[in-house]
């Protein structure tokens, strides 16, 4: 059995439920603001795409994936991070959602057998730590707090730290916070890489999803070729059609960068057995080659945000995340509490703070906060949002 399987922790959800098992909800409509599944429509032109395609059914689709999507991908990456090329070939590999795809990565790279091969960010999405363990490794944890506007404390991490490490994740934009590490930030650890040679692993999900129209967040790929990398040394993108294109249920997104790591990563993957069935390819290739239902996406966020901080943002003391559809706002009592009487006195189900981290040296950067993912329509979001202004003013 692999002993990391005992070292899981129970997922962020299952201790949501178990705590909120025996609370009996307000008697108003149930909105949930918990999960990050979008709720917007998805693009026509992608249900189209899939439904034509479904005769490919009769088929073995290539681990690769075809070339049509992996051209599609490579051109999207040059033109949206504005990249001199991006061998479709040898630069990208499509994957059944970024979330299999980053626990993977994990198994492929990582050494087993000593601590701290795999440094995470804390918060953390949690296939980070699940992917640490069961490749045989504990993670070493970086605070992402208030003090460091929610970006990952790298100063903190000492040089022993970057020499055992083999794999750093990143999320850029974050979650929960939405916060997104500076081009420069992103060219010292290319630099720390280089030095220790680790492979940093971004997690960019969440980069479709901005505030200004003008100042789209900066990619790691972006920030390679700034440095004069522009082979992507040690450097991977997860990208996904999840929160771009509001398609969580077609489990697609892809891996780019580095071409010898994805050789290996590949080479995994054609044992894993986890192709892209056919007709999900046909969806992607649609979607990915389309901007404008990605802007009609941002605006419609745009609005949600804007009406909600509009009740929210003094009550709580909260502002608009610099990417991302999730709020990160500090509680004025302990988070699951908090989470608790909302779910009590107003019906709505937010996700406690604590969850997402992990306490080091006492301190866990999740507790006092909870998760909101504005992606429920944006009549429910206003609800929930005057329900909890309604409660804050009341007093807890």
């Amino acid at each position: 059995m692999n002993p990391g399987l005992a070292q899981l922790q129970p997922y962020p959800f299952e201790r949501l439920r178990a705590l909120t098992a025996a609370v009996t909800p307000a008697d108003m409509p149930a909105i949930a603001l918990t999960i990050g599944e979008p709720q917007h429509a998805p693009p026509q032109l992608a249900l189209d795409a899939l439904t034509e395609a479904l005769a490919g059914i009769n088929k073995y689709p290539a681990t690769a994936g075809e070339p049509r999507l992996r051209q599609a991908i490579s051109q999207w990456l040059e033109t949206r991070f504005d990249l001199p090329g991006v061998d479709w070939q040898k630069q990208v590999v499509p994957v059944n959602g970024t979330r299999e795809a980053l626990f993977a990565l994990a198994q492929t790279l990582v050494t087993p057998g000593a601590p701290g091969r795999v440094i995470s960010p804390n918060p953390f999405y949690q296939i980070y730590e699940g992917a640490a363990l069961l490749a045989g490794t504990s993670p070493t944890f970086v605070a992402c707090d208030a003090t460091t506007g929610f970006l990952p404390h790298f100063e903190a991490v000492t040089a022993e730290q970057w020499q055992a490490c083999e794999i750093l994740y990143t999320c850029s934009p974050g979650n929960p916070s939405g916060a997104v590490i500076p081009e420069a930030s992103l060219i010292k650890l290319i630099e720390l890489a280089e030095e220790h040679n680790f492979v940093i692993v971004s997690d960019e999900c969440y980069s479709e999803i901005y505030r200004d129209e003008d100042q789209p967040p900066v990619g790691l790929l972006q920030a390679a070729t700034v440095a004069g990398n522009t082979d992507f040394k040690r450097c991977l993108v997860f990208h996904s059609l999840s929160k771009r294109s509001n398609l969580p249920g077609l489990r697609s997104g892809f891996v780019a960068g580095d071409a010898d790591v994805l050789a290996k990563f590949l080479q995994y993957r054609t044992y894993h057995g986890c192709a892209m069935p056919p007709y999900n390819q046909a969806a992607s290739i649609a979607a990915w080659r389309d901007e404008d239902h990605v802007r009609a996406n941002r605006q419609l966020y745009r609005q949600k945000f804007d009406g909600v901080l509009a009740r929210l943002g003094e009550p709580l003391g909260v502002s608009a995340p610099e990417a991302g559809f999730y709020l990160w706002p500090e509680t004025p009592v302990d988070d699951e509490r908090f989470a608790v009487t909302l779910l009590e006195q107003c019906n709505v189900a937010v996700l406690p703070g604590r969850y997402l981290g992990r306490e080091i040296d006492g301190h866990n950067p999740g507790s006092f906060r909870v998760r909101m993912a504005l992606v429920a329509e944006a009549h429910n979001c206003f609800e929930a949002a005057d329900r909890i202004a309604h409660l804050l003013k009341s007093g807890l």
